[in-house]
């Protein structure tokens, strides 16, 4: 049975989660569709485009996505403390980003400003401006416009909910990052990581070509509001994410590289318990992801007596302080 939203991402709450929002019926949002004999792959295009434009108005941060044919995947964290301090007008401008109304400069601006002059209603684009659930809404209602104009049809397009697992540590952050990137191969789309185009990891490629530095420098956010960087650099996380890949491409079960385990080990986490973490993103059924003790103490904060993940808790991080 689907839980609340809010016993998964609690209100005026900040936290990392995993997103996935699926295409009704899996339909084919992007890609080729055999049935109809149609090419929709430059919807791919559509979604990335509208994901980045979001990130700059909502209060969140954007660390991995991945396009698919039928479905998105993403992982976020959401800041609640942000929001809080921008001025009534920043979050007129923010929301009129969003929902713009007008392409006239000068009607747009007048209504950032009746806005900004209407306290209530800066309070109700405020909480909505660090809601998950109004960022994910945003993101598909205009994808969903977009493609039944073009298929000349009405309708939903994207399923009612979207699915959405609490990162409750730096460790299921990654591990979900990982997942989110390695969907296109999972998928068979691609064989390299280099031409997984409309992902996270295909942008940070291109921006480590374009500088080199960033090679040797923490991993951050790809878009939206700036935070602290992870625990690795960004040539650490293209190199685990390409040696996953390979792992889970050729089948071989808990055999990883050998310098994937000089990473592992720098991040104190066992090769076999890594793969186990990973892999477990594709149980449809776990709500968060992290530590036993996190997950306990986040069942605890949004009052529940088990949460569905203990069990994967225990196989993936049972040595990690032995490691």
């Amino acid at each position: 049975m689907p839980q609340a939203r809010e016993r998964t991402v609690p209100t005026n709450c900040s936290g990392f989660y995993h997103c996935v929002s699926r295409c009704v019926r899996r339909a084919w949002l992007c890609g080729y569709d055999k049935v109809n004999d149609k090419n929709c792959e430059y919807r791919r295009q559509w979604v990335e485009d509208r994901l980045m434009a979001l990130a700059e108005a909502y209060s969140v941060s954007i660390y991995a996505y991945a396009v698919m044919s039928n479905h998105l995947h993403v992982v976020v964290k959401v800041d609640v403390v942000a929001v809080q301090e921008w001025s009534d007008e920043e979050v007129a401008r923010r929301w009129c980003k969003v929902f713009p109304g007008s392409d006239d400069p000068e009607a747009q601006q007048a209504r950032i400003s009746n806005i900004a002059a209407t306290p209530e209603r800066v309070a109700t684009y405020r909480d909505r401006l660090r809601s998950l659930s109004w960022f994910m809404r945003s993101l598909a209602e205009l994808i969903a416009r977009q493609a039944n104009r073009e298929d000349d049809c009405t309708g939903r397009f994207w399923e009612g909910r979207f699915k959405a697992q609490a990162l409750a540590d730096e460790r299921a952050l990654l591990a979900a990052m990982v997942y989110t990137d390695l969907n296109p191969i999972r998928a068979k789309m691609t064989e390299k990581i280099i031409e997984s185009k409309h992902t996270s990891v295909h942008q940070r490629i291109v921006k480590i070509r374009a500088k080199e530095l960033l090679r040797f420098q923490p991993v951050r956010p790809i878009a939206g509001m700036p935070q602290e960087a992870l625990n690795l650099s960004n040539k650490a996380y293209l190199q685990l994410v390409d040696d996953t890949g390979r792992q889970w491409h050729r089948r071989k079960s808990g055999r990883i590289a050998a310098s994937t385990r000089s990473i592992l080990a720098e991040l104190k986490i066992d090769p076999q318990q890594w793969d186990d973490q990973v892999r477990g993103f594709g149980t449809r059924r776990v709500t968060a992801m992290g530590a036993l003790d996190r997950l306990i103490q986040f069942a605890r904060d949004t009052h529940r007596h088990w949460l569905v993940g203990y069990g994967l808790a225990r196989r993936a991080y049972w040595r990690a302080m032995a490691f």
